[in-house]
This record gives structure tokens, sequence and C-alpha cells, in this order.
């Protein structure tokens, strides 16, 4: 073989190499701890309720479900109320968070019964991370500009912003009926950082809401990303555990070690 042709099929072979060694990076599935227990925590502007349709999903699969009722007055009272749950858990536990609730199962994550974490286009700063600076990384969310502040230092979604920006994809009424159950959210919430990121440390999956208009889905693109997590993407509005529960219940399954094929 002539010295160029060597030379070029080194090269071939190493591209090769690399490209095949990408591709098996890109596509590692994170290893999952069979848990019988998911605690599933909501995020601002909701309330347990908005798991509705996920809970009998999981529960026919025969997992222990409970759902969080957070105060979400501060993210150390939101923490201390997963915490409560978490020690009536008798063993290993998945613990889910919606939007906001990423950071709080981010900080209650280092529990040591938590084997695994699932975001569901959540939040999910780092340690002593500014997440409003985060944010501002990427182009503002329309939801936002539906925060409504009262004197008492409590804010809620305007009605046409939850209707449109944050459950866009859910039937008019069906998005009343949860804006009717809206809770209020505590000022100090807007300036927590979390002191534990557990997704450094628990295997992580994300699910992404591509028509998301309450967190950029570039940022949770980015966070997903920088996680490590086990990423799948869901064409949803932010409340895709209304909108598509079967997508949202197939990760969280997956994540607690189930077999999603299986009927």
């Amino acid at each position: 073989m002539k010295p160029h042709s060597l030379c070029a099929a080194v090269t071939i072979t190493m591209a090769t190499l690399i490209t095949n060694a990408a591709w098996a990076q890109s596509t590692t599935v994170i290893s999952a701890t069979p848990v019988h227990n998911v605690v599933l925590v909501h995020g601002l502007y909701a309330d347990g309720s908005s798991w509705a349709k996920v809970i009998p999903l999981l529960q026919a699969k025969g997992l222990h479900v409970t759902a969080v009722q957070n105060p979400t007055t501060s993210l150390d009272a939101d923490v201390a109320a997963v915490n409560r749950v978490l020690a009536e858990q008798d063993g290993p536990t998945l613990l889910v968070g919606h939007s906001y609730a990423g950071m709080v199962i981010s900080q209650a994550g280092d529990n040591p019964k938590v084997t695994g974490l699932v975001y569901i286009a959540a939040r999910a700063p780092d340690a002593g991370e500014d997440y409003p600076a985060l944010t501002r990384k990427f182009p503002v969310a329309p939801a936002s500009a539906g925060l409504k502040w009262s004197t008492d230092s409590y804010a809620k979604l305007s009605e046409s912003a939850f209707v449109t920006d944050f459950a866009g994809d859910l039937p008019k009424a069906e998005a009343e009926t949860y804006y009717a159950v809206q809770q209020p959210m505590g000022k100090a919430i807007t300036i927590a950082k979390t002191t534990v990121a557990a997704w450094h440390d628990k295997p992580s999956w994300y699910a992404v809401s591509t028509q998301d208009r309450t967190i950029n889905p570039d940022l949770e693109r980015f966070m997903a990303k920088r996680m490590k997590a086990q990423t799948i993407e869901i064409n949803a509005s932010h409340v895709s555990l209304l909108s598509q529960p079967q997508e949202v219940a197939n990760l969280i399954l997956e994540a607690a070690g189930q077999d999603v094929s299986k009927p």
C-alpha cells in the first residue's frame, strides 16, 4: 500500500471510531434502580391534583405513589414537605418534580432513600446558582408577563397567562379548572437557591416540553444536558403531565426500572 493510501485509510478508520464512540455516548442508557415507591412533587401555580392523570398509570404498574402537597411559600418549606413524605416511604424511592419542583427535588434528592430523579419541564439549577440569572441567558418565556403580585407578597398567574402560556395545549375548560386551584407563590421562592444539586450524584431523567411558554425549551435542554440526564422531548406545553400523561408516565416507569414495552 502506498504511503498516502495508508494515511487515508488510517484517517478514515479513526474518523469512524470517533463517530461510533460519539454515537455510543449519546445513546447510553442510564441504569435505573428498580423501585416500588414514587413521590411526585408539583410546581408553582398548581397543586397535587396536577398529577391526577399520571398517578393511575403508575399505580396500574404496581407502584406505590404519593403526591406531595407543597405550600409553595418558600423553598425550605417545600423541601420540608417532601422530606416528610420521604420519611414515610418503606425503601428506595424515585423522586419526580415538575417545573419549580425541580429545585425542590434537587435539594431533597440528597435523602438516602432517593435512588433517582425525574424532571418534567423542570428547573434544575446547580447548588448555589442564581436561577433567575440563568433564565436571562435565554429568550424570556411569555408566561412571566402574566405574573401578578398581591400586597402580601404572594403571586399568581393571570387567567389569560395560565390558560394560554402555562396550560396552552389543554382544552380551555380543563385549563380553567386547573386555574381555579392555582396556589399562590411566596416571594421567598424568587430569590431561593438550592444548597444541594442531587443530580450530580443520582441518576436523572428529563422530559423537555417543546412548546413550553413558561420555561424556555432551550433552557430545559441546557439543564438536561448539563446534568447528563436521560432525556426525551414531548410535543407539549409546560403541563405535559396533564396533556401527555402517558409519555410522562412512561419516562417515570423507565426511571423506576420497569420495561415500558410490556403491557
